[in-house]
């Protein structure tokens, strides 16, 4: 059965019990936890509060998580900054461990000028996919790079990238952000589970309007097309709901956050149920 989860980065502002607190509040089952959530990051990364907080929580058994981006290119011209970044995304494939997480998700980094990537981005892109593939062998740990929106100087933001990448590297996985996609078209998160979908170990997903990304799923059609091509092709991984609130005016209280969850949650569940009944 999929895990119905949402990013911690959804409750931006407020401690990690309170992130567990809200989650299960709303009837989620899952959390992705963002290592760059403000009350972890900021505070010499507590792993054993979290993972005492999952403990405390049975009711939310499945928990995958996201490494550190902000700031971060592992692929960077800068040598120091891609030294770093690396770093932190081997030492988040530690933290997830010791978490029990199922996925960890990780972007691909981008070429830092806004120019396609040429031939040194690819052996910068190298080195970390290298860094990446030594730390996979210690571990059980599904780690999971996911695609990015469409952009100049991005690495990876194309189905056929992306499945390139996987034939590449069988050790790898894939996190499908569904918003990414969307900015390409309606019809493009489909392409990505047609030619991916035996690699697929997280989905993000959420909804967009025009230009804006990263909103709640609010029974769009367009959402509920996603939901049942991931549901044909027998996708049984976590469905993360990753939403900016920033972009829901006014901002959103705590709980009208675990109101929005909870009907998002029960939209999504009925569109993956409809294979029931097939």
């Amino acid at each position: 059965m999929v895990s119905f989860a949402v990013s911690s980065m959804f409750f931006h502002e407020y401690t990690t019990p309170e992130i567990f607190g809200f989650v299960s509040r709303a009837g989620l089952d899952g959390i992705e936890f963002w290592i760059e959530t403000p009350h972890f990051w900021l505070r010499d990364l507590p792993v054993n509060e979290v993972f005492a907080c999952k403990k405390q929580h049975k009711e939310i058994p499945n928990l995958t998580v996201h490494g550190p981006v902000l700031d971060l290119n592992p692929c960077s011209i800068n040598p120091d900054v891609a030294e770093v970044s690396i770093r932190h995304a081997v030492q988040s494939v530690g933290i997830a461990e010791q978490l029990g997480a199922r996925v960890l998700t990780l972007h691909p980094g981008r070429r830092t000028a806004k120019r396609p990537p040429g031939e040194a981005d690819a052996v910068r892109f190298e080195t970390y996919i290298s860094a990446l593939r030594n730390a996979a062998m210690k571990n059980s740990l599904r780690i999971s790079m996911e695609n990015m929106e469409p952009a100049i100087n991005s690495l990876l933001c194309t189905p056929e990238r992306v499945r390139q990448l996987l034939d590449d590297e069988p050790w790898l996985f894939f996190t499908l952000d569904i918003a990414h996609a969307l900015a390409v078209s309606d019809e493009e998160p489909a392409r990505y589970i047609e030619l991916c979908h035996d690699r697929i170990a997280n989905v993000h997903i959420s909804n967009k309007e025009g230009r804006v990304l990263h909103l709640p799923l609010d029974r769009s059609p367009v959402m509920a097309g996603v939901l049942r091509d991931l549901r044909d092709v027998g996708y049984n991984g976590p469905l993360t709901l990753e939403i900016d609130d920033l972009n829901i005016f006014p901002p959103p209280s705590a709980d009208e956050k675990v109101a929005i969850l909870a009907r998002d949650r029960a939209f999504m569940a009925e569109c993956m149920d409809q294979a029931l009944v097939l």
